[in-house]
């Protein structure tokens, strides 16, 4: 796989990931399930402004980027956070802050001489 196509693999992998993550409705989901682990539709729409059928949208929005996965107990469906996706989000920031670093110091250099 040539370098190029590697890049526009891993946008095309960022992309939903990014997305999923840029509304904040999901976002605060994501932290209701990290600080208060697993949680069922009715526990993750307690106190929330928006109606129970519009979280289970947004969970499976994160559930289609990986972000999150559920798992059924009884008669609900129990949503916990995939933290491996998470990790991958980390990565492409760390990625995209050390291209930015390298650009300064180039820019730098530059200016330097």
């Amino acid at each position: 796989m040539s370098q190029a196509s590697a890049a526009r693999s891993r946008v095309r992998d960022a992309a939903p990931l990014f997305a999923a993550l840029g509304d904040e409705t999901r976002l605060r989901l994501l932290f209701r399930l990290s600080s208060g682990g697993p949680g069922s539709i009715t526990h993750l729409s307690a106190d929330s402004p928006v109606s129970r059928q519009a979280i289970t949208k947004h969970l499976q929005v994160l559930s289609e980027a990986g972000l999150v996965k559920s798992s059924r107990r009884g008669r609900e469906h129990v949503w916990d956070l995939e933290p491996k996706r998470l990790a991958d989000a980390h990565q492409y920031l760390d990625r995209i802050s050390q291209q930015w670093d390298d650009a300064l110091d180039r820019l730098k250099k530059l200016v330097e001489e």
